[in-house]
């Protein structure tokens, strides 16, 4: 790199911004040791300084993400999820600590050897028995369980936070899974806020296509008659979706 040259902007550098999409990092941290530290699970807390050293914590869902995904799996009385894209477990162990004894995730993921370094955290918390993990790129998976009829409308809920570049192609599929009335969260809508930027030359090519990507969703998604939806400006942007019945589209 040439003396005087800007950086290129990676997904690194969004990750290591400790302010989020508030852009302040005392804002940020009230938030955190207000409301979202303090009630926190011991395993959780403890899952989290685990990956904090693992070469790939920037993938970690954001611990803010936590109280609000645990409510919503509450106030839909859900049992039976799905989650694509696991990594160490942070918000598949939010799932399983939220669902009731008899509840089940199916979770996908390509990479078990990351989800083996949360699994002890769930055995502690006695939640193992709720997981399916399922080591496999997730598309295949989802075509399978479409092929039983009893699968469809089944789920109550689904979180995703895996390759950006199939996003669309999961919602789809998602759709069929997931029951009217339940919810599909979408983790990094708002990309470290670059979807806003008109400006990528200071984007190394990886964030470029990916912003592409994300914005090209988040239209999709505005668009959808068939879910009502909510983007918030929650960890790297959360957008939440809620399947609607034909009765409700008119």
């Amino acid at each position: 790199m040439e003396a005087g040259t800007p950086k290129k902007l990676t997904v690194f550098d969004l990750s290591a911004n400790e302010s989020g999409l508030l852009q302040s990092k005392e804002l940020n941290q009230y938030i955190l040791k207000t409301s979202v530290y303090p009630n926190e699970a011991e395993v959780l807390k403890e899952l989290r300084e685990i990956t904090a050293s693992h070469p790939g914590s920037s993938m970690l869902c954001g611990a803010v993400e936590g109280p609000l995904m645990s409510m919503l799996l509450k106030l839909v009385n859900a049992k039976k999820t799905i989650e694509i894209g696991v990594y160490t477990g942070y918000s598949l162990l939010v799932t399983a600590l939220s669902l009731p004894h008899d509840g089940k995730i199916i979770a996908i993921d390509k990479d078990r050897g990351a989800f083996e370094l949360g699994l002890p955290l769930f055995k502690k918390a006695g939640v193992d028995h709720k997981v399916e993990f399922i080591e496999s790129i997730a598309l295949p998976v989802l075509d399978k369980l479409l092929e039983d009829p009893k699968n469809e409308g089944s789920f109550d809920y689904a979180f995703v936070d895996a390759d950006k570049e199939n996003y669309i192609q999961y919602h789809e599929k998602l759709l069929k899974l997931v029951k009217v009335g339940g919810l599909i969260l979408y983790d990094d809508t708002l990309w470290g806020g670059t979807v806003v930027w008109e400006d990528d030359s200071s984007m190394d090519e990886f964030m470029k296509k990916i912003k592409d990507v994300i914005v090209d969703f988040n239209k999709k998604l505005a668009s959808d008659s068939r879910i009502q939806i909510t983007q918030l400006p929650v960890g790297d942007g959360l957008t939440i979706c809620m399947r609607l019945g034909l009765s409700v589209l008119g």
